[in-house]
């Protein structure tokens, strides 16, 4: 379809800093009535698509030949357009006009409904509590017994109590209760549901980052929005060190964890993007890249808005360390935050190594094993020798890589 004489009707819209806004065609169809696919390409709310056609992929295959044609110099700047191309920018635009201009709160009713949804969450974990130390009075010896209907009470208890965070952890609760070495495996999520209770119990006496992680663990949201106005913001040169696509506590949602590492302050900011099953979550920055910008840290200081745009250029690989090193960081990381379950690593001079299974070596010869059973991709670019690899840690799973810089310094996404 990527062939000029499938869009006898094509255009591009120039956008008014230069370069292209958006790109519109008619693709010819097997009926009478063409394809009209669209694609807004600078929108505020990240790239957007449009087709007439009944294909439930998005962006579907005539989006994509429009995009392939484009990128071919074959749709060229038009500035007439169809009235179905103006009245699709339009909408977009007034509902970003919408969002950026919101209706102004009403200050009480905003504090009402946030004392109301303390005191569910307050209730919910109190029930928490108990429930907790009824399984430990009860012993764990009948836990692998136990249907799922003895967890999901309790983790439906808690999203009516506006703690969809700390449901996720109790519905894990199942599956930690078969295999082998079963019991030092639950006992440990359980205390660490414990933790949970106690550090919600003990509000604004923790410390403000060890406070936020706790929040945030247990699904009480801070929208973006708060953040840019009260977070606490950090200007710096941030080195991209890789992302990796994983299921949301939504059940058709994915998130894309983007990780970075400021190459002044060495503090390492969590992007996160979120997109429904079957779409694409958004990717701001490029592996590989430096982005000069300021971000807004969200109360458990990693997770973070960009305020404003940033500026990007090639970057050379980031600072790696040992093994040692990048287990002493994941350590300081639980300190402030100990339900964190991944953290981003950066090893130097790292080495593919198999034995009963495969691991990444340091040059001091220490090794972490690796989460996949067949890292082809991460041989295929080193041919085994000793890079610069980016991974996510995740302690009882291993290193998931995401990203390595081949001898030539380029970076390669995994």
């Amino acid at each position: 379809m990527a062939k000029e004489s499938s869009w006898p009707e094509r255009g591009a819209v120039a956008a008014p800093s230069g370069g292209t806004s958006a790109v519109w065609g008619e693709c010819k169809g097997s009926g009478s009535k063409p394809y009209l696919a669209a694609v807004h390409l600078d929108g505020a709310g990240g790239t957007a698509y449009k087709c007439s056609c009944p294909s439930r992929k998005i962006p579907c295959k005539h989006v994509l030949a429009l995009l392939a044609l484009w990128t071919q110099d074959g749709v060229a700047d038009r500035e007439e357009r169809p009235e179905w191309v103006a009245k699709w920018l339009s909408g977009r635009a007034a509902r970003q006009e919408r969002a950026d201009s919101p209706a102004p709160a009403d200050p009480k009713r905003a504090a009402a409904t946030l004392r109301r949804r303390e005191e569910a969450v307050g209730a919910g974990i109190d029930e928490l509590g108990l429930w907790l130390r009824d399984q430990v009075d009860a012993g764990l010896a009948e836990a692998p017994k136990h249907g799922y209907d003895h967890w999901n009470r309790m983790a439906k208890r808690l999203v009516d109590a506006k703690a969809g965070g700390a449901a996720s952890l109790v519905s894990r609760l199942p599956s930690e209760a078969r295999g082998n070495g079963w019991p030092e495996r639950l006992l440990e999520r359980l205390s660490l549901l414990h933790l949970l209770v106690s550090g919600y119990r003990a509000g604004d006496a923790l410390d403000e980052r060890v406070r936020g992680a706790v929040r945030s663990r247990l699904g009480i949201t801070v929208k973006a929005e708060e953040v840019l106005a009260g977070g606490e913001r950090v200007r710096d040169t941030w080195r991209v060190l890789g992302w990796r696509d994983a299921p949301a506590l939504e059940a058709d949602m994915r998130v894309r964890r983007l990780w970075l590492r400021g190459t002044g302050t060495g503090r390492v900011a969590l992007s996160l993007a979120f997109a429904r099953a079957g779409q694409t979550p958004a990717t701001p920055f490029r592996v590989g890249t430096d982005v000069d910008a300021e971000f807004a840290f969200y109360p458990d200081g990693h997770r973070v808005v960009p305020v404003g745009d940033g500026t990007t250029g090639d970057a050379p690989p980031p600072e790696g360390g040992t093994v040692a090193e990048a287990l002493d960081a994941f350590a300081a990381a639980l300190a402030e935050d100990p339900w964190r379950d991944t953290w981003p690593v950066v090893l130097d001079r790292a080495a593919p190594a198999h034995d009963d299974r495969w691991y990444l070596t340091d040059a001091d010869g220490a090794a972490l094993p690796l989460a996949t059973a067949e890292p082809w991709r991460l041989l295929a670019v080193t041919g085994g020798h000793p890079s610069t690899v980016a991974a996510e840690w995740t302690p009882g799973t291993g290193l998931t890589p995401i990203a390595v810089w081949d001898r030539n310094g380029k970076a390669v996404s995994l």
